[in-house]
């Protein structure tokens, strides 16, 4: 796999017409599975040298519309991980607290400590996506003068140097967006509404967020176009096919750790002969 058809380059325009949300490579379903479950060992291994060494975090940061498979993403891939390396956020609408505060400054809580993967199921893309959709700055303590025609390329500039930020002090980011047909989101929406066992899952905003369809997209493009970068670049899945999604996110994620190349550390002389000692010592009470 070229992971790097799902990469959107450095200033390239992003009209998310153009891109595909169904895979049309012609792999077959069980050619995926199986190179899926090959992959999640390798990024096992990794996961765990990151871990580890307890030098670098990698911060995931998962985008889309209701229903592109997020939350299904994170259960098959990221639940096969050593669950203390792991941390899973959901950033939902602002508290009270967190509106007094910078827009960003919420996202301080969820990042990762170093050997962890912080997995951001929605995160500060929010603030330039559904409050841009919803007008929701207008209802923010902001000062009036902020509120002004530039407010979005202000705030993609301020993501970008806040994710460069973090990469420069080991944490790089990776992020991915869940591309999905409007036809695919209604199949999985009813899914979830006639299933009285997935009922759970489903919210009526998740319908009434479709009366902005269009408009998410566009605007979903534009922050594509903005804020994807050398450091923190999006990938563009073809959320139609799940499993084929989940193998791009798990194929990216080996790269990733792969070109930080943690190692596992080595203990010293005086430990090892203390190992030693303790290992004759229990072989000794096992026989």
């Amino acid at each position: 796999m070229d992971t790097r058809r799902y990469k959107v380059e450095l200033g390239k325009k992003v009209d998310l017409a153009d891109w595909p949300t169904h895979e049309k490579s012609g792999v077959e379903l069980g050619q995926v599975n199986e190179q899926l479950k090959e992959t999640i060992e390798e990024l096992k291994k990794w996961h765990t040298r990151l871990h580890a060494e307890e030098e670098k975090g990698i911060v995931v940061v998962l985008q889309a519309m209701d229903a592109a498979g997020k939350d299904e993403a994170i259960t098959y891939l990221f639940s096969h991980l050593t669950a203390q390396g792991l941390r899973v956020t959901t950033l939902g609408k602002p508290t009270e607290e967190e509106l007094k505060h910078d827009y960003l400054w919420r996202l301080n809580k969820a990042l990762p400590e170093r050997g962890q993967i912080g997995i951001l199921n929605r995160s500060h893309y929010e603030e330039v996506i559904a409050a841009r959709v919803h007008n929701l700055l207008e209802e923010e303590p902001l000062p009036d003068q902020l509120i002004d025609g530039e407010v979005w390329n202000r705030r993609y500039r301020q993501i970008n140097d806040f994710e460069r930020y973090m990469c420069e002090n080991g944490f790089p980011f990776v992020k991915f967006f869940f591309n999905i047909s409007k036809e695919e989101q209604t199949t999985r929406l009813l899914e979830r509404m006639k299933n009285p066992e997935m009922n759970w899952e489903f919210s009526f905003s998740d319908v009434e967020e479709r009366e902005h369809w269009e408009e998410y997209q566009d605007i979903f493009g534009d922050m594509l176009t903005h804020t994807s970068t050398d450091h923190a670049p999006w990938y563009i899945l073809p959320a139609d096919d799940e499993m084929y999604s989940r193998l791009i996110i798990a194929r990216v994620m080996v790269e990733m750790l792969k070109d930080i190349n943690p190692e596992l550390p080595e203990i010293s002389g005086g430990q090892k002969e203390k190992l030693q000692y303790y290992i004759d010592k229990l072989e000794q009470e096992a026989k």
